[in-house]
């Protein structure tokens, strides 16, 4: 296996629907468009620019979701990573309300593409965030008064410590907000199905392709090892893999590392115990652990924090423990799946979209790319076709570049997560 196939150790990459291999890019080739990347955003772009009836090319450097949308948790989580007061706070109420509105718009995209194209991704409905220090109760009351007063949101329902118990079969959390409105799904699943949408809508898909450089002009030359797309627009979707192909963005996001494993199977009444309804989960430390059940009832557990873009040699081994933390009665399962990826993240955890001319880019989600990747492939369709406003809602968001920029911000960002980490653990 090529380092630029999906990874043996992936439960994502072992359950992956049948999907053909796209070819690699030869010569010269003309587009009204050329989106760089094959994850969510790269797919969405290309899908929706292609119903628009704009001729896409699509490049990616490996495999159809090869980066973090074919080995992320899965979760269609509600909002932006900023919560419902905080959007208030940062954006005020008119312009918080238009953000989390389109963050409804793509979570709502997903259960639609899902039905029109019959993608079979394993879709669940459902979210629980867990509350891991009592004083989180209080800020998920006022989030939930937040949701309803301001936002006008009603499928959220706040869960005491009893009703965090009845839904989890773990001890150690103290509150929650159960959402109706989301959900979880099988990423590579879903990514496969979106690239089979925009191929049947036009779109032409390009694998083991890797981009070398971009050539800016009034048609762009995106030169790769083994030809070029010549294109008015381009669009750049590659997000922790962006690495020197374009600086004058790159020292916006960080990139970090993150781990999945997958147990054996349980049986019925063990995955009921773990998750009573079947939704996926997160909880509240600073550094992230996450969970959902497989459609063939296996725990997939996200956690543990890595400042390296080196793995573990024992992935397993490494996440083990914070599933353990929270469901010490799976301590005899079998763990048969490890897998990780890079993910970017921004200062502010909101995703970095903009324009430089005729080239767009989206990258930084932070965590929370599933579903909103969606809205700003769709969002940078519009734009190319001339309509920028809702491009520029997410545009106008200011971000910092990382102290120290390329070369400095992961020893920067090491010192500072250590400090959350220790937070968590304290």
């Amino acid at each position: 296996m090529g380092p630029f196939e999906h990874p043996q150790s992936s439960y994502y990459a072992a359950t992956a629907n049948a999907s053909p291999q796209r070819p690699t890019l030869s010569g010269a080739v003309t587009a009204d468009v050329c989106v760089i990347g094959g994850g969510f955003t790269g797919l969405s772009a290309a899908l929706h620019l292609a119903e628009r009836g704009f001729n896409v090319v699509l490049l990616e450097q490996a495999r159809i979701g090869w980066g973090a949308s074919g080995r992320n948790g899965g979760q269609i989580n509600l909002g932006l990573r900023k919560g419902p007061e905080e959007l208030i706070a940062a954006f005020g109420e008119d312009r918080a309300r238009t953000l989390f509105g389109m963050a409804e718009e793509a979570r709502q995209m997903i259960f639609d593409r899902v039905a029109q194209h019959g993608i079979k991704c394993d879709l669940k409905p459902g979210t629980l965030h867990a509350a891991s220090k009592a004083r989180d109760q209080h800020w998920m009351q006022d989030e939930i008064t937040c949701l309803e007063n301001k936002y006008g949101y009603r499928n959220a329902r706040y869960l005491d410590r009893a009703g965090i118990r009845s839904e989890l079969g773990s001890e150690i959390f103290h509150a929650g907000v159960l959402d109706s409105g989301g959900g979880h799904l099988h990423p590579l699943n879903y990514a496969l199905g979106l690239a089979e949408a925009a191929a049947s809508a036009g779109a032409e898909l390009f694998e083991q392709t890797r981009v070398l450089k971009i050539e800016q002009g009034a048609v762009n030359r995106v030169v790769t090892s083994a030809g070029e797309v010549q294109a008015k627009h381009v669009v750049l979707a590659c997000n922790a893999y962006l690495g020197d192909l374009e600086p004058r963005i790159a020292g916006k996001i960080m990139p970090i590392a993150n781990f999945i494993i997958g147990t054996e199977p349980l049986s019925e009444a063990e995955a009921r115990d773990v998750i009573a309804r079947d939704v996926c989960v997160a909880d509240t430390k600073f550094v992230v652990s996450y969970w959902r059940l497989s459609a063939d009832r296996r725990l997939l557990f996200g956690g543990g924090e890595r400042y390296s873009t080196k793995p573990p040699t024992d992935i397993p081994a490494f996440v083990r423990p914070y599933m353990l933390r929270v469901y010490p009665q799976l301590a005899g399962k079998r763990i048969e799946y490890g897998w990780g990826g890079m993910l970017a993240i921004t200062v502010s955890r909101l995703p970095h979209v903009g324009r430089m001319g005729n080239i767009f880019f989206a990258h930084g989600y932070s965590g929370q790319g599933v579903a909103v990747t969606g809205i700003i492939g769709k969002l940078i369709a519009e734009a190319v076709a001339g309509t920028a406003e809702r491009f520029d809602v997410f545009s106008a968001i200011r971000h910092q570049t990382f102290p120290g920029g390329t070369l400095l911000r992961h020893p920067l960002l090491v010192a500072a997560m250590l400090w959350y980490a220790l937070r968590d653990r304290l």
